[in-house]
């Protein structure tokens, strides 16, 4: 269960309700328990690390962005912009925020309390203004004169001993380059030795990270992008790091479904976004058969409705839908992540370039939903238990809406059995859910649902001969506990 924070619109709306300043070392303990008591066992704090003056200065200046901050934020600022949080100048804490042992306090706080502390890794680029353009400039992707010609999104001009070079911004092979960034040379393998270095570093002050686009160092993205070999970062460095903490958690942020490639070089989760962009599409064929992989790898899935990068779900997934998408994602194996916001119905993007977040009220329908499954979530057999994708058959011949159902099943210790069955399509549809569990015959079963407490009575013999009969309008979840009634 992991909660995502942008930790500088966290910091400046604590302070403003404080009437105060907030630093890392001032967030209430009452913050941090709100976490434990949702159930969440690992928060990410997003942009902890020092941004520059630099990156700063572009974000303010650069008109496309400052139309989506605007968006964001009607009544927007200067101070509002403080340059990304993936345009890191060092390492280092921001000064903004504390420092390095502010930060440790933090985590020890958050350890105490049943929570690790996951931080970024953005092995891609660097910023402008970081330190190692003026001692090694080597660990860049350098440009000649043509390249700003030919390409002028993506290379650009920085001041370097009293003259100029050409520096090719960070970027991905199917998108301009971003302006406050620099691309690190993975051909260089001084440079393999200088990240690594930087991951040890972190795996001091945290519990793990989030590495953002992952996959851009992977030799043959590499040499798509920019047309030089390299040999394969992530095998040795995540080796290196879990040599010094075994139990350090590296999560892949990953597209173009190469999910299990980077866990192949040793990452324990990776984003699921084909999931994602599978629910917001909303055809449950395409839903179902995603969970058609083997379980130890989903296991190592991602999944999430939202995050810094996508749409609020709020904003994309009508409510009906978006219930329906949420009992699946999160009732599914894997790493649950949520993102700040996302509970409580929040509908605007918040950039990693603001420190500010739009006023908004909650969405009361949709914080209620939310309460209701996070409580759920606590449930040992709904993090400890055993998955599994259930087959739904056919009400009546030529009824071919059953294929608009999705449904699991979990059991775990001591007869715990718990069912979720989504309708997950705009239409009323109809199907048997086919039960996987022994010794059905001769007994009369209960069927709770979770999230409202209704319960229903169910003879065991029809269940074994045909299954559960459902008959739901549009997007209708339930999440049953099954409980024997009589023998």
């Amino acid at each position: 269960m992991l909660y995502q924070v942008n930790t500088r619109v966290w910091l400046n709306k604590l302070g403003l309700s404080a009437g105060h300043e907030v630093k890392l070392d001032d967030i209430p303990d009452s913050e941090l328990e709100r976490f434990r008591d949702a159930g969440f066992n690992w928060i990410w704090l997003l942009s902890v690390w020092q941004t520059g003056d630099a990156g700063r200065r572009i974000s303010r200046s650069n008109q496309d962005w400052r139309k989506e901050f605007a968006e964001t934020l009607p009544d927007l600022k200067e101070e509002d912009i403080d340059g990304s949080g993936f345009a890191i100048e060092s390492y280092t804490v921001n000064r903004r925020i504390g420092d390095e042992a502010s930060l440790e306090r933090l985590r020890k706080k958050l350890n105490e309390r049943g929570i690790k502390l996951m931080l970024d890794f953005v092995p891609n680029h660097t910023a402008i203004d970081n330190e190692w353009v003026g001692l090694h400039p080597g660990f860049f992707i350098r440009g000649q004169e043509s390249d700003i010609g030919k390409y002028p999104l993506n290379y650009t001009r920085v001041a370097f001993n009293g003259t100029e070079l050409i520096f090719a911004h960070g970027r991905d092979p199917y998108f301009p380059g971003w302006p406050d960034t620099l691309q690190l040379n993975y051909a260089n393998p001084d440079l393999h030795e200088a990240m690594s270095r930087e991951l040890l570093k972190i795996g001091g002050l945290c519990d793990g990270v989030r590495c953002d686009m992952a996959m851009l160092l992977l030799p043959d993205v590499f040499e798509r992008t920019w047309g030089m070999k390299c040999k394969p970062f992530w095998p040795e460095a995540i080796h290196r790091v879990k040599a010094s903490y075994p139990d350090f958690c590296m999560m892949a942020e990953v597209y173009w479904d190469m999910e299990y490639t980077l866990l192949q070089q040793g990452f324990d989760y990776a984003y699921d976004k084909r999931l994602y962009d599978r629910l917001k599409d909303g055809h449950a064929k395409s839903v179902r058969e995603h969970f058609f992989a083997g379980q130890d790898y989903q296991s190592k899935m991602t999944r999430f409705l939202e995050n810094h990068d996508e749409q609020r779900a709020a904003s994309c997934f009508p409510l009906g839908k978006h219930q329906a998408a949420a009992v699946l994602t999160y009732l599914s194996p894997g790493m649950r992540f949520f993102h700040q916001g996302q509970i409580d119905g929040m509908k605007k993007k918040v950039s990693p370039h603001l420190v500010r977040a739009a006023d908004e009220e909650n969405d009361a329908a949709l914080g209620s939903f939310y309460s209701g499954l996070l409580e759920m979530l606590k449930q040992p057999v709904l993090r400890n238990g055993n998955w599994q994708l259930l087959t739904c058959t056919q009400a009546w011949e030529g009824n071919r809406t059953f294929e608009k159902y999705i449904a699991f099943s979990w059991t775990g210790d001591q007869d715990e059995r718990i069912i979720a069955i989504v309708n997950y399509s705009p239409i009323r549809s109809q199907c048997y859910v086919r039960l996987p569990f022994t010794r059905m015959e001769g007994n009369s079963w209960s069927f709770t649902d979770i999230l409202t407490g209704i319960s229903y009575e169910r003879e065991g013999s029809d269940l074994a001969a045909r299954g559960l009969y459902i008959d739901e309008p549009a997007w209708k979840i339930y999440v049953f506990r099954l409980v024997v009634k009589q023998g």
